[in-house]
């Protein structure tokens, strides 16, 4: 009898992360210098270290409440409005397991197979995939560097079918360090409104802007009732291992997102909400001073990478570069191969985030400014090679 295949069609179809190798090798990779990784080098702020821990010793080592504990929930809506006028009550906000659960939920809450998911790309690579493991389509946007990687009204547009349900923004943007203005998101309403497209917001950066004010576009009475917003603690406050996010969204979209959530996820960590709790009442000072120092090896990447001719969009959100490498004659994977081989540095070849970002790679500058000025004397070495 021909045994059945134990892996199902869709997980087996699924590309591995090339973030996910290029970490794997350099963990292995004496004296490496790892730039790849998307992860705040600070440690969890230590006032937010200590809520969490004594929340253990205070003997709160059960569940909570599913949809997260009330007082976290009051705090993060009283953020929300007082930091990026977005106004939901407590009683619409979930507190997930990281933002990617809150990102899944959506998914899973929105679409039905065949259903169409509009992806501007470059973007973070977990999108397109879970839709595809949703059994819908991921329609890749290309966004441009000419354009400053912002989505545009006019290549939205191109992109719409009758199938079309759903549009991702992921601003600031993961890997381009792009931004979305005010401005730029009126321009999208009508074509949005018209397409009667959801918008599922990531702004996981939102608190690491360098450039202007982040406008979500939950805060913009065009867009609010379409629109869910994920975000979390793991960038802004360095809190990527305690795993916690949280997401506001239109009753009906909540409340199937909620359902989800109570099969899927007994609660979120407690420790984490605590901590959590925590970093909303007093660590803004903290985030202040994290996004200055980003601010400040944004700035020395930058300018050495113009030093050394390559031409880079300047970065006004997140903490990630994306220098054009294409004048060097090797794809993407071939540069960052060769980097990490002969070099010992580890960068993300671009067309990990799309198709269209093939002929980039990204650079996580979340390291010392020792690190960094040592990875770029290893580039100029590289280069000059080539």
């Amino acid at each position: 009898m021909e045994k059945r295949a134990r892996i199902s069609k869709t997980a087996a179809m699924i590309k591995p992360s090339s973030i996910r190798r290029f970490f794997d090798i350099s963990a292995n990779t004496d004296d490496c210098i790892s730039l790849g990784i998307g992860e705040p080098d600070f440690i969890t702020p230590l006032h937010i270290l200590k809520a969490g821990m004594r929340s253990i010793g205070n003997g709160h080592t059960h569940y909570t409440s599913n949809i997260g504990m009330p007082e976290l929930r009051e705090e993060i809506s009283r953020y929300l409005e007082n930091r990026f006028n977005v106004c939901y009550p407590p009683s619409d906000v979930i507190v997930t397991v990281g933002g990617s659960e809150a990102i899944d939920l959506c998914l899973r809450a929105v679409l039905d197979p065949g259903d169409e998911v509009l992806i501007p790309e470059p973007c973070f690579v977990s999108f397109s995939a879970i839709v595809t493991l949703l059994g819908a389509v991921p329609v890749p946007v290309p966004c441009y560097a000419e354009n400053e990687f912002a989505l545009t009204a006019e290549s939205l547009k191109s992109k719409i079918t009758k199938k079309s349900k759903l549009l991702v923004l992921s601003y600031p943007n993961n890997p381009t360090g792009a931004i979305m203005s005010k401005e730029a998101l009126l321009s999208l309403a009508p074509v949005i409104e018209e397409a009667d497209l959801t918008v599922l917001s990531d702004e996981l950066y939102a608190e690491l802007t360098y450039e202007g004010v982040h406008c979500s576009p939950a805060s913009l009475p065009e867009l609010k009732d379409r629109t869910v917003l994920v975000s979390g603690f793991s960038k802004a406050f360095a809190m990527t291992g305690w795993r916690l996010g949280y997401t506001v969204a239109p009753d009906d979209i909540l409340q199937a997102m909620l359902k989800i959530h109570q099969y899927a996820i007994m609660s979120a960590p407690t420790a984490a909400q605590y901590a959590a709790l925590e970093a909303l009442k007093n660590g803004m000072p903290d985030v202040l001073e994290m996004r200055a120092e980003y601010k400040k090896r944004r700035d020395y990447l930058c300018d050495t990478l113009k030093m050394l001719g390559i031409d880079c969009y300047v970065p006004k959100g997140a903490f990630y570069a994306f220098p054009d490498i294409k004048k060097f004659g090797l794809s993407s994977d071939e540069f960052c191969d060769r980097l990490l081989a002969e070099q010992k540095l580890a960068i993300i070849p671009g067309n990990a985030f799309g198709e269209c970002g093939e002929g980039y790679a990204r650079i996580c500058y979340a390291n010392s400014i020792e690190n960094i000025e040592r990875a770029m004397f290893r580039l100029e070495q590289f280069i000059k090679e080539l």
